[in-house]
């Protein structure tokens, strides 16, 4: 790949490229443009010097140079770790999230610079002008005002927002009805994604995971809707709907035959909810579902807000005979003390460290260390965001016994979960293959 770019300097800086923003949406108003801000640069800089902080910012805009070439892409450096770019067309929100999604995707693939591997990871605000007469100014505002929601975000590191639209209270507003619209005209659904013995490769349970049916737009990650649901303390509304259609899940695999665990994600208002465990009790009883085939997960953060709620709370859920585990162990800077004072079924261990097992010997360490604390713990230890067979193989060798990723199956409807629970499971392609091992 050639460089687009010799030096930081010949990027156009923040007066030069509203200039030219100026100048492309007079010549024609159909334009969007995406702010692009490298998560926590200035770690980097501190860290290593801002001599190697200035070529790994020129490698990630000649990376997104060369990413958005094909859309006649503009790129300008909007301050010292913030890039704009500018596309030439019109795009909607769906087709600039998938925009967000490849730039995502690309970076996983560490970026070398000296001696040194990083990964870089991003915030995004994304406007799309529909207008025939705007000012750059405007334009450029806009998408400001939708990267700092980026950044506010708790789920999704990604923001639309319409010229059209004011911003905030609309935008709120707008959110409270889709997700009433949403609760109240059967547009949530549950995908499964399949968990399997990582030996026999059986499908041995599935993780539920929310997805919107948009009446426009398909099926979407319900980012925005959680967001909302967080803003207006709708969290326990979802949380229940979720939780219920579980349990309607459970149903519909039992008169299948199919007996599998289930996991659901529990919210932070759940936890302190005094009607949850009976709420379970209740769903078991309507649904006719055994509770031991329901898993309830809940992040490290969540476990480390209120040691004494958590505690007597999953004690509770425990007493059911509904397994409880740990999400995305490992993730952040957890304080690993909150495992000695809540009793564990399951410990998940980030996807950030299966993914990127291959680029740096500590993610295998660190899923090494979690295998010797979940033995400890006498709790099962599952890896998720398995995509490739030397992943596979790797978590293997070091005895990790379950696991789900895009390698074996997406998250999908129940229809073809039941499908993919009466097939067998042989991955591999023309250089690898791995199909099931004896379990002795």
């Amino acid at each position: 790949m050639k460089p687009v770019h010799d030096s930081l300097r010949t990027i156009p800086n923040r007066h030069v490229f509203l200039g030219q923003i100026d100048d492309m949406l007079k010549s024609h108003p159909h334009h969007s443009m995406l702010l692009i801000d490298v998560v926590r640069f200035s770690d980097v800089s501190s860290s290593f010097g801002y001599e190697l902080g200035d070529e790994l910012l020129l490698n990630i805009a000649n990376r997104i140079c060369y990413l958005f070439d094909g859309h006649g892409a503009h790129l300008g450096r909007i301050s010292g770790d913030i890039f704009g770019l500018v596309i030439p067309g019109k795009f909607s929100q769906v087709q600039l999230q998938r925009f967000y999604i490849h730039l995502i995707e690309h970076f996983k693939t560490p970026i070398g610079v000296g001696d040194h591997s990083f990964i870089a990871d991003f915030n995004v605000g994304a406007v799309s002008n529909e207008e025939s007469a705007i000012a750059a100014s405007q334009f450029f505002t806009r998408v400001e005002a939708a990267l700092k929601q980026a950044k506010q975000n708790r789920y999704d590191n990604f923001c639309y927002m319409s010229l059209i639209d004011k911003p905030n209270n609309s935008r709120s507003i707008t959110l409270k009805a889709d997700l009433k619209r949403a609760l109240s005209r059967d547009e949530l659904e549950i995908y499964y994604q399949p968990k399997l013995n990582l030996r026999t490769l059986q499908i041995v349970g599935a993780e539920c995971l929310l997805r919107w049916n948009h009446p426009l737009d398909g099926v979407l990650f319900p980012g925005a809707l959680i967001e909302a649901a967080e803003s207006y303390n709708m969290m326990n509304e979802m949380g229940y709907w979720v939780l219920e259609a579980a349990f309607k899940g459970a149903k519909e695999l039992s008169k299948a035959n199919i007996h599998l665990k289930l996991s659901v994600n529990m919210s932070p208002t759940q936890l302190y909810d005094p009607n949850f465990v009976d709420q379970l009790a209740d769903f078991a009883l309507i649904y006719a579902v055994d509770l031991s085939q329901i898993e309830i997960e809940l992040t490290e953060d969540v476990a480390l807000s209120n040691s004494f709620v958590v505690t007597s709370q999953l004690t509770r859920i425990r007493a059911l005979g509904v397994s409880v585990a740990i999400d995305d162990f490992g993730k952040g800077y957890s304080n690993l003390a909150y495992m000695r004072n809540i009793e564990l079924d399951t410990i998940k261990v980030d996807k950030t460290f299966v993914m990127e097992l291959a680029e740096n010997p500590i993610n295998r360490a660190v899923i090494e260390a979690s295998k010797l604390i979940a033995t400890a713990a006498n709790c099962e230890l599952v890896a998720e965001g398995i995509e490739n067979i030397h992943q596979l193989h790797v978590l293997r060798e070091i005895g990790v016994a379950e696991g789900q990723g895009f390698l074996f199956s997406r998250a999908v409807p129940l229809h073809d979960f039941i499908g993919l629970t009466q097939q067998d499971f042989i991955v591999g392609d023309s250089h690898a293959r791995v199909s099931r091992l004896d379990s002795a």
